[in-house]
């Protein structure tokens, strides 16, 4: 009897599963939920308006999509999921949200409905402009070398800007959040239990290293005073290695998929860097280029070097046993259909 596997692709506007067959590969059912709230960059769903360069999303969407797309490829397929060995996601990034200790998002709780900085921080959220930019000057002067593993500058779409901003914009949320966790680890925390960061994001979109972790406390406290313990407050969980397995399904998860307890899970991956092993780069010297909303260009290497101008490089950071180079283009697919 042939075996299976579900592929879970978060993007910016919808959610795509794919079932295939794990002998030959073949896609034998396909499924896309479109994200009710889709991006969220001029009001909340209460009407609450955003400022200029906002871009949001809500995470009640993300579980929609398992709800309905797995279902449904079970469904067209007519496949048991006594056969479906594994479920594996891949999302957008940096795309972070503010949680509980148990993962319930802040958006969730009543009294912060209106509050936008309670809502998903989307990849494309640009109003931490200042912020990166403030960041990016403060490690300049204190001779921070770890800028130069990201081209020389942190982008306003990364973690700590989205984080800085969170703090100085709204503290009621920073106090009351326990973790700022990227939506790509938060889908896995909700199918598993089990919380853990994957290391692609952690590496490109939050300045941590495999080697030497994430900056000092002093350059965090140099940013703002109640930043300095920012890592083991609100970061403070263990960073796993792609392609490892995070957990197995749980049995509140598999009544909304449709799966059977138990299945396992992969460790969440990004939307690019997770089509690197897909068509077939094993090694170094060949460079894959995703294009859609915007554009990643990946490449694999032995040695680590800083390029000016790349996104990122990061050991294990797309296969492991590589350093993973990054570069590319924030503003594609978004270009041509403003045009």
């Amino acid at each position: 009897m042939s075996k299976y596997t579900i592929g879970v692709d978060f993007g910016t506007l919808s959610g795509r599963a794919v079932l295939v067959n794990v002998e030959t590969g073949d896609e034998v059912a396909v499924s896309t939920y479109e994200y009710p709230h889709a991006v969220m960059d001029t009001t909340l769903p209460d009407g609450t308006r955003l400022g200029q360069d906002w871009a949001l999303e809500h995470p009640q969407d993300y579980l929609d999509v398992f709800a309905h797309t797995i279902p449904d490829v079970l469904k067209q397929s007519g496949i048991s999921p006594d056969d479906v060995i594994g479920l594996g996601t891949d999302f957008t990034a940096c795309t972070v949200l503010p949680v509980k200790a148990d993962g319930t998002p802040l958006c969730f709780m009543e009294q912060y409905k209106s509050n936008p900085h309670a809502y998903v921080k989307l990849w494309k959220h640009h109003a931490a402009q200042d912020k990166a930019n403030r960041l990016n000057e403060i490690a300049e002067k204190m001779g921070e070398d770890w800028l130069a593993r990201y081209g020389g500058k942190i982008s306003s779409e990364w973690m700590f800007p989205k984080l800085w901003q969170l703090l100085e914009e709204a503290p009621e949320i920073y106090e009351e959040m326990d973790y700022f966790v990227e939506a790509a680890d938060w889908v896995i925390w909700q199918l598993t239990g089990v919380q853990t960061r994957n290391s692609c994001t952690a590496g490109y979109k939050a300045i941590w290293h495999k080697q030497k972790g994430y900056p000092s406390k002093e350059f965090f406290g140099a940013l703002d005073p109640r930043l300095a313990n920012v890592v083991e407050d609100k970061l403070n969980c263990p960073i796993s290695p792609l392609g490892q397995k995070a957990g197995e399904l749980t049995e509140a998860a598999a009544k909304w998929t449709g799966l059977k307890p138990g299945t396992a899970v992969a460790v969440g991956n990004v939307d690019a860097h997770v089509c690197v092993p897909a068509v077939k780069i094993d090694g170094a010297a060949k460079m894959l280029a995703i294009m859609g909303t915007s554009t990643c260009h990946m490449l694999l290497g032995t040695e680590e070097h800083t390029v000016p101008g790349m996104c990122g490089v990061v050991e294990d950071g797309i296969l492991p046993g590589f350093f993973g180079y990054e570069a590319g283009q924030s503003c594609v697919g978004d270009h041509f259909a403003w045009f």
